[in-house]
């Protein structure tokens, strides 16, 4: 098939037409992505500092104290009634322990003269120890629960700006 001059020279403007929207397309994308870079780099600043030192003075101001008083109530709470309590009880039990045993060694003199030594038994179980640690870690376990809620529970008044709409002052 023959082309005329005429359709030749309209087909190469044509290609160079579009070899010229190619380049121009080539050198936009370029320049974009050094705008898109140079937005990313400036974002990065604005976070270091702007959003940074807001986000650190409001954990400074809002959560460290109340994360504080929480460890301190729930430290309390362990030290003013939990540990007593414990302590009373395992001390209760600890003295019915020995009373029975002084009985029994009692009754057991009286009944067959002097008692013969006999080998002590293996302990079985879980003794005074694990009980005690069983309770305590319990307790320790309830205490930082409940710091973690007193921590994170809905606060309306300390996470709600006064007026959020209003643009910052200058």
């Amino acid at each position: 098939m023959n082309l005329t001059r005429k359709r030749k020279k309209e087909l190469r403007q044509l290609q160079q037409t579009a070899n010229q929207l190619w380049e121009t397309q080539q050198h936009l994308l370029n320049d974009a992505s050094g705008v898109a870079r140079e937005a990313g780099r400036q974002l990065g600043n604005y976070g270091r500092e702007q959003v940074l030192p807001t986000v650190q003075h409001g954990i400074d101001t809002y959560v460290a104290p109340t994360v504080g008083r929480g460890l301190d109530l729930s430290r309390a709470f362990v030290n003013d009634r939990v540990i007593p309590a414990v302590g009373g009880v395992v001390g209760s039990a600890l003295s019915v322990v020995d009373a029975a045993n002084a009985t029994r060694a009692q009754l057991a003199a009286r009944r067959f003269g002097a008692p013969i030594a006999a080998p002590a038994p293996a302990k079985r179980g879980m003794g005074a120890g694990g009980v005690i640690a069983i309770i305590l870690g319990a307790a320790a376990a309830a205490a930082v629960f409940y710091a973690a809620w007193q921590t994170l529970r809905a606060d309306d008044e300390l996470w709600v700006a006064d007026d959020p709409l209003r643009a910052p002052e200058a």
